[in-house]
């Protein structure tokens, strides 16, 4: 089964929120600009849905 990450029109914030730093590669950064433009979406929105999407579909091993 094939994971897709799909980008959906806007829908309101999750609820309160907080400031969380992160290092990205400049690659990503500038990938995540890319698909900004491309759907309209802030960098932000879009590192939120994917982490979103990561904590659904993540699987822990003990490997």
């Amino acid at each position: 089964m094939e994971n897709k990450f799909v980008v959906h029109p806007r829908r309101p914030a999750f609820g309160k929120t907080s400031v969380v730093s992160a290092r990205l590669p400049d690659e990503m950064i500038k990938k995540l600009d890319e698909v900004a433009k491309q759907t309209g979406r802030t960098r932000n929105e879009l590192i939120q849905m994917s982490i979103d999407f990561a904590l659904k579909n993540l699987e822990i091993s003990d490997e």
